[in-house]
């Protein structure tokens, strides 16, 4: 199969980028700089891209902040919400119609490769509140790319049916470099720990039981060196 992914360098986009080269696909990887103050997972998408020896691209699409003042993703005046996804405050991460715009992009990148199919890795935990997250969403544009040229290409996402722990226990078998992937929403120096998508993580490690590699500011004031040993190519 040869695909394209939508890949943020993030845990679950990662375990199915391993995930995706060990079942013998030809992978490419696009990602998407849409102004996101969490940035740093680019540099985790490209570092992690290079070292499978995979293409990958950058699309910039900087100036989409501009118009999503009240994201607290794009908008850096904004405080994260902190605590667990099922907070009512939480929907201030919702970037919206972000599925759509970036796996719209990567369809254009797959139909001209000549792929079989989009990938991403939507999964069963993903929040009601991501509207462009729930499985009719992904139905209809999977009918909308079928659609897109004259020869057929398809959604493909092999996680729908998975929760986060089983995808940390995937890429445990997999040998996926956890610590390389980031996932924290506030875009500093190491994972704040406290973001939603920082807790889901760590529950994810514990629910696996999977050791979590993960440099949280919220477990250790004296990082600076296990930094530059877990980002060492």
């Amino acid at each position: 199969m040869k695909t394209v992914l939508a890949y943020s360098g993030g845990l679950d986009s990662t375990v199915l980028l391993y995930h995706l080269v060990a079942e013998g696909g030809v992978v490419s990887a696009l990602s998407v700089n849409y102004g996101q103050r969490h940035q740093r997972e680019l540099d985790s998408a490209r570092a992690i891209a290079t070292r499978l020896g995979l293409p990958h691209k950058t699309i910039d699409l900087s100036s989409l902040g501009k118009l999503l003042e009240g994201c607290s993703l794009t908008n850096p005046d904004l405080p994260m919400p902190q605590g667990h996804y099922a907070e009512p405050s939480m929907k201030a991460t919702v970037v919206p119609n972000r599925n759509m715009l970036f796996l719209a992009l990567a369809a254009s990148w797959a139909i001209s490769l000549g792929a079989d199919t989009v990938s991403y890795a939507a999964h069963s935990g993903d929040h009601a509140i991501y509207p462009d997250c729930r499985e009719t969403f992904a139905q209809a544009l999977d009918n909308a790319i079928r659609l897109a040229d004259w020869r057929e290409i398809r959604l493909n996402r092999p996680f729908v049916h998975l929760d986060k722990g089983a995808i940390v226990e995937r890429g445990a078998t997999l040998g996926v470099p956890f610590a390389r992937t980031w996932s924290c929403y506030e875009g500093g120096q190491f994972h704040c720990g406290r973001c939603g998508t920082c807790i889901e993580r760590r529950e994810a490690f514990h629910r696996a039981g999977v050791e979590d590699p993960t440099l949280y500011a919220s477990d250790s004031p004296s990082i600076d060196a296990m930094i530059a040993k877990n980002w060492r190519l």
